[in-house]
Order: C-alpha cells, then sequence, then structure tokens
C-alpha cells in the first residue's frame, strides 16, 4: 500500500503537466500508466516533431457540448506559458502555416522537457502499470489527509485523496488507448457524451470511390465545410481552407480531417475546389471559345492537371449558354460529397466526446459530484482543431487540474 497526495492515471500530455503542477505545490504526486514508455502519442505528433501549441488559439476552435466551458482554463494557461516552458529547456522551434508551432527537431524534446520538470517537482512516474480497480475510499471531513481513493495495480495498491484521469481517448488503438476513463467517468456517476472519431480520414460510397479513388496521392487547395441538420441555434459549422488529399479509400489532408469533426453520419460535405478563383471568366469574353478545349485550360489552371480532366469527365457542362457555364463554374465551388464513413479509431488524431463538462468545474477540472476526483485531456468532452489545439488543450486542463488537486 502507497500513499499519496494524487495519483494521476495516464502519463501523456494532460497528466504530466497536471502531475507538474501539483507536485510544484508541494503534494505527493504518482504518474501510473499502463504503457511501457511516457508520452507516447507525443513522440508520434506533427510527423514526430510534435506541434506542441497554436498561436492562434481562441476559444471557438473546440467543439464541445458546452462551448464556453474550455475558456476559462485556456485562459489561464496560454500558449505563451507553454512556450516559455519550451524556451526554458532551450527547445529549438518553428512556426508552420496558420499559427501551428513544432520542435525544430524531435519530439522527445518535449516528453524529455515533461520528465526532467516532474522529477524536479519529486513525480514518482510508474510505467507498466496495468490498473484493476479504482473504488472511493469512506471520507471523513475532518481530516483532510484521510485518502478518498484507492487504485488496485498488479504492482500494487496506489491511495490518494486526488486522482486526476488522464487517460486520453479511443484514438489510434495501436498505441494503446482504452476506454478506461469513460468507464471511470460512469462508474463515478458521470455522463459521458457519446464518442467518434474525429480529425480523421473520411471514406467515399462506392460510387464515389469509382470516380476519384485512381487519383489517390492527388492534392488540392480547397475550402471545406460540413453542412446538414444543426441543433436549433447552433453556429454554422466553420469553414477551412487548406490542402484536400484523395486517397486509395476517400479523402484526407488537413481540409478534410478539420472538417470531418463537424461531420455527421448521412450528411454530405461541402468542397470549394477553386478557392478565391473564378476559372470560367475567360469564356464569357467576347468571342471566347466555349468548348470542351476551352473548358479544360480553365479548370487546369486552378486545378492539378489529372483533377481538372476527371472532373470534366464526370460533370462536363449540361450546355455553352452564360446560365449553363455560370452553373457549371458555382458547381465547382460546391461539390457536394456524401461519405460513406470514416477511417475510424486506428486513424483518428483525437476522439471528439467524453465526459460531460457540464459536471465539472471549469476552473478547476473537479468533479460536481465526487471530491477530489479531476478529468484532464482527451478524455473530456472538449475536442480542438488540428494543429496544436489539442496539446493546448491538454496543457491548460492538466494545469488547472494540478494546481487544486
Amino acid at each position: 500500500m502507497q500513499n499519496f497526495d494524487v495519483v494521476v492515471l495516464g502519463a501523456g500530455a494532460a497528466g504530466l503537466m497536471s502531475a507538474i503542477e501539483a507536485g510544484r505545490r508541494g503534494r505527493r504526486v504518482a504518474v501510473l500508466d499502463h504503457a511501457d514508455r511516457i508520452g507516447k502519442k507525443i513522440l508520434i505528433s506533427g510527423g514526430g516533431r510534435c506541434n506542441f501549441t497554436n498561436l492562434n488559439l481562441r476559444a471557438e476552435s473546440y467543439l464541445s457540448q458546452n462551448p464556453h466551458f474550455a475558456k476559462s482554463a485556456l485562459s489561464r494557461f496560454t500558449p505563451a506559458d507553454i512556450l516559455a516552458l519550451v524556451e526554458k529547456h532551450g527547445i529549438r522551434y518553428h512556426e508552420k502555416t496558420l499559427g501551428q508551432l513544432f520542435c525544430d527537431q524531435s519530439a522527445q524534446l518535449i516528453v524529455a522537457m515533461l520528465e526532467r520538470e516532474c522529477r524536479d517537482a519529486n513525480v514518482r512516474i510508474l510505467t507498466g502499470v496495468k490498473i484493476e480497480r479504482v473504488c472511493r475510499t469512506e471520507y471523513r471531513p475532518a481530516s483532510e489527509q484521510s485518502p478518498r481513493f484507492t487504485i488496485e495495480t498488479l504492482v500494487g495498491t496506489f491511495r490518494a485523496s486526488s486522482l486526476i484521469v488522464a487517460t486520453g481517448g479511443l484514438s489510434i488503438p495501436k498505441m494503446g488507448a482504452t476506454a478506461l476513463g469513460y468507464q471511470l467517468a460512469e462508474q463515478f456517476g458521470h455522463a459521458v457524451v457519446p464518442c467518434r472519431p474525429a480529425l480523421v480520414p473520411l471514406v467515399f460510397a462506392p460510387e464515389d470511390h469509382d470516380r476519384w479513388c485512381d487519383l489517390s496521392g492527388l492534392s488540392a487547395e480547397v475550402i471545406a465545410s460540413s453542412t446538414g441538420a444543426k441543433r436549433p441555434g447552433a453556429k454554422p459549422a466553420p469553414r477551412f481552407r487548406e490542402k484536400m488529399l484523395i486517397t486509395h479509400r476517400g479523402l484526407s489532408g488537413p481540409a478534410i480531417l478539420q472538417v470531418s469533426s463537424y461531420w455527421q453520419p448521412g450528411q454530405p460535405i461541402e468542397l470549394d475546389l477553386a478557392p478565391g478563383a473564378n476559372p470560367l471568366s475567360p469564356l464569357f469574353e467576347k468571342n471566347a471559345r466555349r468548348d470542351t478545349a476551352a473548358v479544360i485550360a480553365a479548370l487546369r489552371a486552378v486545378l492539378p492537371a489529372r483533377l481538372a480532366e476527371r472532373w470534366l469527365a464526370v460533370a462536363p457542362p449540361k450546355g455553352w449558354t452564360n446560365a449553363a457555364l455560370e452553373q457549371y463554374e458555382r458547381d465547382l465551388h460546391a461539390w457536394r460529397i456524401v461519405p460513406a464513413g470514416t477511417e475510424g479509431y486506428a486513424k483518428a488524431e483525437v476522439t471528439a466526446g467524453g465526459v460531460d463538462t457540464a459536471e465539472m468545474d471549469a476552473k478547476t477540472m473537479e468533479s460536481r459530484k465526487i471530491p477530489g476526483l479531476y478529468f484532464v485531456g482527451e478524455v473530456v468532452d472538449v475536442t480542438g482543431w488540428l494543429g496544436g489545439y489539442n496539446f493546448q488543450w491538454a496543457w491548460a486542463s492538466g494545469a488547472s487540474a494540478g494546481r487544486s488537486a
């Protein structure tokens, strides 16, 4: 039996940050993880360079049943705070598109940074620890040091007055993802918003597969958006201007990953294949040719050649009048596709849904039902855009819990 003030379940970004903040307050902290090493998802993120935050951070870049929940934590641990920590450890970084910050070298430097901070805060980290059972022990208010939680594992039993659940979501099961966090939430009486893969490639329906998938590997800049029914009073889904990639099964690339988080089964997505351009405008000039050759030349000016040729083959103009050509150009700006589904958790970068924020304190991440119980990171119903937003939520939610637990 080992006693701690705080036990953290999960040695990812959120769990390690919560442990660091709690340890800095003099709390006796243990981090338990079933993996053989810490920060495994950090190591593969950003192509191995860890897109650790985004300079354009705003609360509107997060999905949740309560869109306001993330604001408090994000305002109290900002991109400037994680940058200060990165710079303290001499980690060089660079900005890519849209405010995304990456390490110049390996993501291993971020893991080493977190490990060093844990060591300096006297945090004990145990890997290869399988959780067998977590239960709430009798808590006597007269004694604040009385343990509230018992965590039984194959290497021993741990007791703590605070328990931080940072077990992550269901994405990338080959990295060891499990449903433990959601199971614990339900065990302690918390509602869980239904989970689904997010930031995930989309799969074509059979007819679209036959039309497009032989163009696998082709990419183009598009504006992508999710259409279809919305909840009453909900804001329209955002539009993303980034790259689209055709795959052997459907669509991927940053624009598609972004819009996938908003997509619901049966809904179409809409793609503007010529953002900011009017490629058919030469055909409206006086004495301009209006034939297939003129159209393909116009399309090739804004699309990759193979995509332009395929677009014309799949959807030729319905005539050469002004009205027909105007409609043809509108169709180019509003290609509607109904995906058959997604590539699932195996290819999803994150999990949407999770522990219902209605039953959590937005400032501390503490359960409103069970004193001393906290949920942080991906296990919570807060999902960020692609590009460092989910790492920033991990840092911010972890810091909030660690400063309270």
